[in-house]
């Protein structure tokens, strides 16, 4: 299991949106087609990608190392995350407007050990800033076929699962509802992760019986590289993904227990009500199906996103 959010870039830093902010829009459709890097990405040429996929005005690179099956079910996935019902509309535009905004983007070597030797900087250098990283080695497309789990053991997952819903509830989410969803300390999203973990920690506690944080916690991260930010954003993959059920399978509980206990959507109903609350309002249109990749849109519409202004904070 991976760590999560790409540091290597933006991070977790948090960006807010300037008044009067709307200044454009792109037009997006919901197919996908691989192919080869557009000229104007050639700072991902450089770094060594040579594919291509924008999923909603959303890019994917990859390498040529990563497969292009791989490839293609990172973008259903990400396709799926956004377009839930697939009908061919991404279901909330108002976090896909902060998205392509930002030039969100997802680079896909083959390995972690490929991702450390890419020259990410020449990617910041050339105004890409929120990325994530995915690798094809954690890509799993065998895990959920036909709404069935396929899972050798507790430690089998699909990492695109993960990895591609951190950008969109970081960037997307935390910043087209900065009050509930903001991964600073007070935010809805961060006080019911508080309740979580037993308290409010900066920093990853140590003298509390589970992992160092107290005896009624039940999301205990101790990745000590993760600020509070990434936590929350942790949280928030955690929450839901059980709710959505690809947590639920043999074995899962005991190998993620030393992390997080509320494995299954009943667990989380019935152990986090505020957060499952919170995940299955209607209003913020999260995702109610699991992703599988194998995304079919009913329908082939054009969709008008607006482009906001952005302005970076420290």
């Amino acid at each position: 299991m991976t760590t999560g959010i790409m540091l290597v870039l933006m991070g977790l830093a948090s960006a807010s949106i300037m008044s009067n902010n709307v200044i454009g829009s792109i037009e997006v459709t919901p197919r996908i087609e691989i192919v080869e890097v557009p000229s104007e990405f050639s700072a991902f040429k450089r770094v060594g990608c040579d594919k291509y996929v924008n999923v909603f005005g959303i890019h994917i690179f990859a390498t040529l190392t990563a497969s292009e099956d791989k490839l293609a079910h990172a973008a259903g996935v990400l396709a799926q995350y956004l377009d839930n019902d697939e009908d061919g509309v991404p279901d909330n535009t108002r976090v896909l407007s902060h998205l392509v905004s930002r030039n969100v983007f997802i680079v896909m070597p083959g390995t972690e050990a490929e991702m450390d030797r890419l020259e990410m900087h020449l990617v910041e250098e050339a105004g890409y800033r929120y990325g994530q990283d995915l690798y094809g080695e954690e890509t799993k497309p065998d895990f959920l076929v036909d709404g069935k789990i396929n899972a050798p053991d507790g430690s089998y997952y699909d990492g695109a699962l993960e990895e591609i819903l951190h950008p969109i509830t970081h960037y997307g989410y935390a910043n087209a509802y900065p009050e509930i969803f903001e991964t600073r300390r007070g935010s809805t999203l961060a006080k019911c992760m508080d309740a979580a973990r037993g308290g409010y920690f900066e920093q990853v506690p140590q003298d509390g019986p589970k992992s160092g944080y107290p005896a009624d916690a039940w999301y205990h991260y101790t990745d000590e590289t993760c600020d509070y930010g990434c936590m929350v954003t942790e949280y928030i993959y955690w929450a839901l993904t059980s709710i959505l059920e690809t947590q639920d399978f043999p074995g899962r509980h005991e190998a993620l227990e030393v992390e997080w206990e509320l494995n299954t959507r009943e667990r989380v109903r019935t152990g986090d009500a505020a957060v499952y609350a919170l995940l299955t309002d209607p209003q913020y249109k999260f995702p109610t199906k699991a992703p599988d990749g194998n995304y079919k849109p009913s329908t082939f519409p054009v969709t008008v996103v607006p482009l906001i202004a952005i302005k970076d904070e420290d």
